[in-house]
């Protein structure tokens, strides 16, 4: 068909925790539609790229577009907008519900654009970042601290974080449960929080020795929450220590996490071990304890 296929991908936009079979049967899909639906001469554009704390995977095209009616429907089973008996294209209309399937049980969403008949349309999967490394040297690392079910998670423990009362805040439910299992693996005692207001509750009630926090964040961001901390602080004289967990990955990120009032400023992914090291260091949990 002379389909003109351009890709954009940024090598290090990921990675991204999932089955490989399926993601890459998301983005088959995805480019099987768009090639289907794309006449002779057109265009299809696959970009992926980071945003904030997602992978974001976009695919469009230059071919026969949807109709607003259609757009709701888009992602039904056994929903196509040529439902005639002579309709042009086959298949049963299982693909992009397939889509929208696969890329749900990844934590992720997927969302479609269309400027109407004749205009193209583009497809936007978004797929949480994986917020820890696998550790690649196992042999520079021989002590390992033990797996719950034999899964790939392991990780050497600092001397003694036994006691730590540690507060998570995360609006994405996945890295809050990775980041208790790593840190209650070494003793910690953790609550976790995913939105500014339900931290704020939670560091009253808990008094927490150390908080670990998502800057990007609904509604208010995790520089809005350690501001409000800091305030709150001010009167008891107490300060917290505070990690910035983050994908915000810059440079000029880093000084505003550190300018906001954290002392910390960590950027996604990170190696538990990594993660450990820093959260003992700044507790002074860092000697061996007798």
């Amino acid at each position: 068909k002379a389909i003109r296929l351009q890709a954009l991908v940024d090598p290090q936009a990921g990675p991204v925790s999932g089955d490989s079979d399926r993601l890459q049967q998301v983005v088959w899909n995805l480019l099987s539609n768009a090639v289907k639906f794309t006449p002779k001469g057109g265009r299809v554009q696959v970009r992926l790229e980071r945003i904030n704390s997602h992978v974001e995977i976009v695919v469009s095209d230059s071919g026969k577009g949807i109709s607003a009616e259609f757009l709701p429907h888009v992602f039904d089973r056994f929903r196509q907008a040529d439902g005639t008996s002579t309709r042009k294209h086959g298949g049963l209309g299982l693909g992009l519900s397939i889509v929208r399937q696969l890329v749900e049980l990844h934590g992720g969403t997927v969302n479609v654009e269309s400027g109407g008949e004749g205009q193209g349309a583009t497809f936007i999967v978004q797929l949480p970042l994986m917020v820890t490394r696998r550790q690649s040297d196992a042999a520079t690392r021989p002590r390992r601290h033990p797996t719950a079910g034999g899964g790939g998670l392991s990780f050497d423990c600092p001397p003694s974080l036994e006691g730590l009362r540690v507060l998570i805040v995360d609006d994405e439910p996945d890295t809050r449960r990775l980041l208790r299992t790593v840190l209650e693996r070494c003793g910690s005692e953790v609550t976790t929080a995913g939105s500014s207001a339900e931290a704020l509750a939670a560091y009253a009630e808990s008094k927490p020795d150390v908080l670990i926090s998502d800057i990007g964040m609904p509604e208010e961001d995790g520089y809005e929450l350690i501001g409000k901390l800091r305030a709150a602080e001010a009167g008891s004289g107490g300060r917290i220590p505070a990690i910035a967990l983050t994908a915000y990955a810059r440079v000029e990120d880093r000084v505003r996490a550190l300018n906001a009032g954290f002392q910390v400023h960590v950027p996604k992914p990170i190696e538990p071990v990594e993660l450990l090291a820093v959260v003992a260091s700044l507790t002074g949990r860092t000697g061996q304890q007798t």
